[in-house]
């Protein structure tokens, strides 16, 4: 395929499925209804599911600091900040174009090295995704039985039985061939394995790891709470069990993978977690745009002025800094 083709797919297949799940949420819950949530949703717990948000992404930026230390860098938390809420914001343009905006800031307004920089952030990342696999395991535990009810009823135990058989076989078979191939794929996915331990590995080797450690069980400890305290906007999800809140979140999160800043997926999310509690579609489709538009409306607007305010920010400084010298 051609590279240039493929570019423009990766921007534009994102955008096109983001289109699509608008119309499908529309076609489940129409606009006047959609309208009608939003109009009557106590905006008090909106506004307290917003605030935990902030709170999640300035850990992250103050989180950001203790990769960065190690490396021989002391970066401004304005531009650490900065950086990340821009980061955020150009996400909704571009998939993952972010976190290369964001390494680029600090190259720009701190001299940070770009690769050094981008390294941090793929450690970030690491320690997320291990945050996050252990989200999933505490809500296994927690619906164990649930879940458990979910597949039996919906699945043949011995199909189920059968198919973990097929699964273990085909992963140990990959594992193999995978350690033993030379082709150029085999060599990807172990260069990536290998950077996720050596992400992993140079957690634990910072001189503020239990710092790092707490900010990680804290952003994410709040993005739970950002979610489950929006669902109190809305009479009709009350009275939900905790399980639910959790199983949506897990599939609200990995929306915000599948479109550009999950828009039209992150509802559609919600609704099809919230479907497996017998809860009805109107206000699970609801809360999910409930809770995507306030969190986007924050990003938005935090990305926005910090796209503006960091040449600013930073020419003060240097003015700041030319006086003192001046002084001296």
């Amino acid at each position: 395929m051609n590279l240039s083709l493929k570019k423009y797919l990766k921007i534009l297949l994102p955008i096109l499925l983001g289109v699509f799940l608008i119309w499908y949420s529309l076609s489940k819950v129409p606009l006047n209804e959609l309208l009608n949530y939003f109009k009557n949703a106590n905006y008090g717990w909106i506004l307290l599911g917003m605030f935990c948000g902030l709170l999640s992404h300035l850990s992250r930026a103050y989180r950001w600091q203790f990769l960065l230390e190690p490396l021989g860098y002391k970066v401004k938390l304005g531009n650490s900040i900065m950086a990340v809420f821009s980061a955020y914001l150009i996400n909704y343009t571009i998939p993952r174009a972010g976190e290369v905006a964001r390494a680029s800031i600090l190259t720009t307004y701190e001299g940070v090295p770009f690769e050094k920089g981008f390294g941090t952030i793929v450690s970030e990342r690491v320690a997320d995704l291990l945050v996050m696999v252990g989200v999933i395991i505490i809500t296994l535990f927690i619906q164990f039985d649930f879940i458990y009810q979910f597949f039996i009823e919906k699945l043949n135990p011995l199909h189920i039985v059968i198919g973990l058989i097929v699964l273990s076989v085909i992963a140990f078979l990959g594992f193999k061939l995978i350690k033993t191939s030379k082709s150029a794929f085999a060599l990807k996915i172990k260069t990536f394995v290998l950077g996720l331990l050596e992400g992993v590995l140079s957690i634990f080797k910072m001189k503020k790891k239990w710092a790092f450690i707490a900010h990680t069980f804290f952003i994410w400890g709040m993005y739970i709470v950002m979610f489950y305290v929006t669902s109190f906007s809305l009479t009709e999800l009350n009275n939900i069990p905790f399980g639910a809140i959790l199983i949506g979140f897990i599939s609200a999160s990995f929306s915000i993978a599948a479109t550009n800043g999950g828009i039209g997926s992150y509802p559609i999310a919600v609704y099809a977690a919230f479907s497996l509690f017998a809860i009805p579609e109107s206000p699970s489709i609801a809360f999910g745009w409930i809770a995507w538009t306030s969190q986007t409306l924050l990003l938005v607007l935090g990305g926005g002025l910090s796209l503006m305010l960091l040449p600013i920010f930073n020419k003060k400084s240097h003015v700041k800094i030319s006086n003192n010298k001046d002084e001296v």
